[in-house]
């Protein structure tokens, strides 16, 4: 006698209600990472330090939350996900009050690496807590939908909040409002969660874990190297031990009974087309809009408060994912669904390389609108594949498969797209002849370079340089649209697109 298939136990009010801990969580994250932006000239003038210095307080927090990811993961699914966040959480909050008092320059890189620490202890936690809240995979799609709309709106908005912050307080500020948050995050947490771990989880292998965190940070680094200074050695060495360390994790994960991540996942196209069509949504999407910001400012005259509230329809609509996510699952399958985020994604960056060379606004308001619906979408329903694919002991390992594709994501974004925005700037800009030597190198150097060198003193050089600037984000724009229209089609092709059946889509 064969026995029906259970139903998922359905959420009910209070699982949603918990769901504002992990969505805090991983917006406060996401803002964490692009708020230092802004603050980077007023800490500059009090702490003095120098041009290596910048660079290390800006990259060390996602070096060290990129690299502790998969370990971070694990840890959680052996002592407890509810538990991890909470220890994390407090974590975070000290040290975010650290870095707002840094006394010194090395006190602040120290500070970003602590909340590179914790962030990496409360990230995976938010995704694997979700997967336990929420059994009915239609509710569980709508509870990442709004996870990935704080993920993606945390990331935009982090200018936003620092401009505002700047405008009234000192620098430290942009660090110091993570606290109250923190408080919120630890009193609903605590009331709210349930616990949940692998009850069958081995200990940790602390080799993988070195080789883990070998393979991903020296990686990052080089791709920044290259990006700030050329691929000289200090990258290939980086890359080289990368590489060595990520092929000596593989071999060590395929032999293990219990592996930090569960190579053997990747073989499965369906796993496999989540999660580049993750890593390549967030790659889009942020690798453009970092460099838009730039945009905003330095060629149309915003101020950082402004830029911040022009990037809003971007965020808004990947918000506005939640509404949407449901019916596409109904109407198309998720890999269908999948492609087609991705494609309206491209749309969306096709039109903002044609607006941005445009005098208006309107349009380039609503090329962001749809490409946040767009990659929204697809971002919400890769990452929810990727999640779903893992058995429920394992989801902390699954979700910091999905969280270190998303890190990379933004790290890749960045430097490859702004590789390719850096040469063409530079391969559009005409000089004229007469430019002093000590003029055209700064203006060669970078938009933001030329602005500051030159001031009010030069409105004609200077508006060469915007419009050299302005071809290469139209041309990135392009690139990034084709990128994501390869993507569609793999994820419409490997990821399954087996329609959810209507009647499980309500949410009580």
């Amino acid at each position: 006698m064969s026995t029906l298939p259970k139903t998922p136990p359905r959420a009910g009010r209070r699982e949603w209600i918990a769901l504002i801990v992990p969505i805090l969580a991983v917006t406060l994250l996401a803002i964490d990472g692009t708020v230092l932006y802004m603050a980077v000239p007023a800490l500059t003038a009090d702490l003095a330090p120098t041009a290596t210095q910048i660079l290390w307080i800006g990259d060390i927090y996602s070096f060290v939350l990129a690299g502790l990811l998969v370990t971070m993961g694990n840890l959680a699914d052996r002592i407890g996900r509810k538990r991890l966040l909470l220890i994390g959480s407090v974590a975070f909050g000290l040290a975010s009050v650290m870095a707002a008092f840094a006394p010194s320059a090395e006190i602040l890189i120290l500070s970003r690496a602590l909340l590179g620490i914790a962030g990496a202890t409360v990230m995976p936690s938010t995704l694997s807590i979700i997967r336990n809240l929420f059994l009915d995979p239609v509710q569980r799609t709508r509870a990442i939908a709004i996870w990935s709309a704080g993920a993606m709106a945390g990331g935009a908005v982090g200018p936003l909040v620092g401009g505002a912050l700047l405008e009234f307080f000192w620098w430290g500020s942009v660090f110091l409002i993570n606290v109250p948050v923190i408080a919120v995050i630890l009193v609903l947490g605590a009331w709210l969660l349930p616990e949940s771990r692998n009850p069958d989880a081995g200990r940790i292998d602390l080799l993988s874990a070195l080789l883990s965190v070998l393979a991903i940070v020296p990686l990052v680094f080089a791709i920044k190297q290259a990006v700030g200074s050329g691929f000289g050695w200090p990258g290939l060495a980086g890359a080289l031990v990368g590489l060595a360390a990520g092929w000596l994790f593989i071999r060590r994960q395929r032999g293990m009974q219990t592996p930090l991540v569960d190579v053997s996942l990747f073989k499965i196209p369906a796993f496999s087309g989540a999660v580049a069509a993750n890593t390549l949504s967030i790659f889009a999407f942020l690798g453009v809009l970092f460099f838009f910001s730039q945009y905003l400012q330095l060629v149309r005259g915003y101020s950082p408060f402004w830029a911040g509230m022009a990037e809003m329809p971007a965020t808004i609509a990947s918000i506005a994912v939640v509404a949407v996510v449901g019916v596409a699952l109904t109407k198309l399958g998720r890999g269908r669904a999948i492609g087609a985020g991705l494609f309206v994604g491209a749309l969306g960056l096709a039109a903002l390389g044609v607006t941005e060379g445009l005098p208006s606004y309107l349009g380039i308001g609503i090329s962001l609108a749809v490409i946040g619906l767009g990659t929204g979408l697809a971002m919400t329903l890769s990452t929810d594949a990727v999640v779903a694919a893992a058995p429920r002991e394992r989801a902390g390992a699954a979700a910091s498969i999905s969280e270190t594709a998303y890190e990379l994501g933004i790290a890749l974004g960045i430097a490859v797209l702004g590789s390719v925005q850096t040469a063409l700037y530079r391969a559009q800009l005409q000089l004229p002849s007469d430019v002093p030597p000590e003029t055209a190198a700064a203006v060669q150097d970078s938009l933001a370079s030329a602005a500051g060198h030159l001031g009010g003193s030069n409105p004609e050089l200077l508006a060469t340089a915007q419009h050299a600037f302005t071809y290469g984000m139209q041309v990135t724009s392009f690139i990034a649209a084709a990128l994501l229209v390869v993507a569609a089609v793999i994820a419409a092709r490997l990821i399954p697109s087996d329609p959810i059946k209507e009647e499980s889509r309500d949410l009580h």
